[in-house]
């Protein structure tokens, strides 16, 4: 059964940092590409960043660039975001995906507040 389950959301500052994690299981977890999304109230869900099989290569949405970081350890199937230099609209729901070709799940989510 495939599982991710996100942590390190909370309540920060702006300016502030955050980790967040995302544990696999069930799966092939080298094998997909994670990404991280997020969802702020009233807006659609989108990417945040991504990152490749092995790690190689990395994609990020413009407004995060320069400040988040997404990682991955492979051994412990499990997948980071580092955030930086928050700001109140990185406000959301940060969702966890994994997706090999046409076939993705998503972890529950983990709420990130950024506000003083």
């Amino acid at each position: 059964q495939v599982q991710l389950v996100e942590s390190g959301g909370g309540l920060v500052q702006p300016g502030g940092s955050l980790r967040l994690s995302c544990a696999a299981s069930g799966f092939t977890f080298r094998a997909y590409v994670m990404s991280w999304y997020r969802q702020a109230p009233g807006k659609e869900r989108e990417l945040v960043a991504s990152i490749s099989t092995f790690g190689e290569v990395t994609n990020y949405e413009d407004s995060v660039k320069g400040r988040f970081t997404i990682s991955r350890d492979n051994a412990k199937h499990t997948v980071f975001l580092q955030m930086n230099s928050l700001k109140p609209e990185d406000t959301a729901v940060y969702y966890c995906n994994a997706r090999l070709l046409r076939v993705e799940s998503w972890g529950q989510g983990t709420q990130v507040t950024v506000s003083s």
